[in-house]
């Protein structure tokens, strides 16, 4: 792999990646790139690096830096003083292989045909997008992690990245996450996926980026929206209160309620940042995704990580990733012989909670950190 470029506009950096970049399905990329930032230096040894792996959407921008003031995903966690202390950590975050903010996925150009790649990317799972940000890591002449870390599917990332690799990382923080997909979120990935496809304007994958299908983008979105959080937490949020906007003339089945027009903002805001077919081939990842492939069984593939200490955080309202799924996974671990600290947080922010309920996870991922 060449050595990063950086943008002299923002804080986001490319790494390339080893040409041709071998799928774990099938076909190959020919240019292919991981968009990535970091903030803090190495130390002298080089052992203090953090790889966190992204969410299904996100980019690489987790928190502000001098290059990038604006905040990022992660702001509360990731600087000086934070649970991820720049003072102490060198922290890269990468933009998962498939998306849309810089790395190379279906709506980048295909330097074969000059178009963008579309339907036309090879399958993507959770293992190339490991793959990806460990590549990046041996970019920035790091031989291994302090730490490999991901919430959701940057937790399967950072698993797949263990087990890919071997002593590759000493610790593990593994955030509402699971070792597979269950039953439940694979049917709720597949509906969404089932609505952007429907939508006449997808034509097969092969839109223009100025017709996207917008109407199956938003409903996709909503459904989402309504799973990465608790029906607790609508409840006390929004109850049954009446939309500030009155219903639009002519349309007797609009926007009743406050929790309509919540989940309406947040389709909207989604369909202009993110491409249809990159959510595609990232949501089917999640689904293919078994971490019992790397060993044959679950249990062979955390003893190969031959990680030295982790930590499990899960919530108790996480509907996609339920806390019994959580303590099974800190149980494999332990039984691996990883010293294992597991957390079940009593929030009531779902699946997102790790995005904004910081008065629970700041202190745990801290004190994870010092003991290190």
């Amino acid at each position: 792999m060449s050595s990063p470029m950086s943008s002299p506009m923002s804080a986001r950096r490319i790494a390339r990646l080893q040409q041709p970049f071998a799928m774990r399905l099938g076909g190959a990329l020919q240019a292919g790139e991981i968009a990535f930032e970091t903030w803090g230096a190495p130390n002298a040894a080089r052992d203090n690096g953090i790889l966190i792996f992204t969410g299904l959407s996100p980019s690489a921008h987790a928190a502000s830096s001098a290059q990038d003031v604006a905040p990022g995903w992660w702001e509360d966690m990731i600087g000086p003083g934070r649970p991820f202390d720049t003072g102490r950590w060198f922290v890269v975050c990468v933009n998962s292989l498939g998306s849309c903010y810089g790395s190379t996925g279906p709506a980048s150009i295909d330097p074969d045909t000059g178009q963008p790649y579309q339907l036309r990317f090879p399958v993507l799972t959770v293992e190339d997008i490991a793959r990806g940000g460990h590549e990046v890591v041996r970019s920035l002449g790091l031989g291994s992690l302090a730490v490999v870390a991901g919430p959701s599917l940057g937790g399967m990332s950072a698993h797949a990245c263990c087990a890919l690799y071997p002593g590759f990382a000493r610790g593990l923080i593994s955030i509402s996450t699971g070792v597979r997909s269950t039953p439940f979120a694979i049917a709720l990935r597949s509906l969404q996926r089932e609505m952007i496809r429907r939508d006449p304007a997808w034509a097969d994958g092969d839109y223009s980026p100025d017709a996207p299908p917008i109407s199956g983008m938003r409903l996709a979105r909503k459904l989402g929206m309504i799973t990465y959080r608790s029906a607790d937490e609508w409840q006390l949020r929004f109850g049954r209160e009446r939309a500030s906007l009155g219903r639009r003339s002519g349309d007797p089945f609009g926007i009743d309620f406050e929790i309509e027009s919540y989940l309406e903002a947040q389709a909207a805001k989604f369909v202009g940042q993110f491409d249809a077919n990159c959510y595609l081939y990232l949501s089917r990842a999640m689904d293919l995704f078994d971490l019992a492939e790397h060993g044959g069984s679950v249990s062979a593939a955390l003893k190969r990580s031959a990680l030295q200490r982790a930590l499990v955080i899960g919530v108790e309202t996480d509907l996609l990733f339920p806390l019994a799924g959580q303590r099974e996974l800190a149980k494999g671990l332990i039984q691996a012989g990883v010293e294992t600290r597991f957390e079940p947080l009593a929030s009531i922010q779902g699946h997102d909670a790790f995005l904004v309920d910081m008065e629970r996870f700041r202190p745990v991922v801290d004190e994870f950190l010092r003991g290190l």
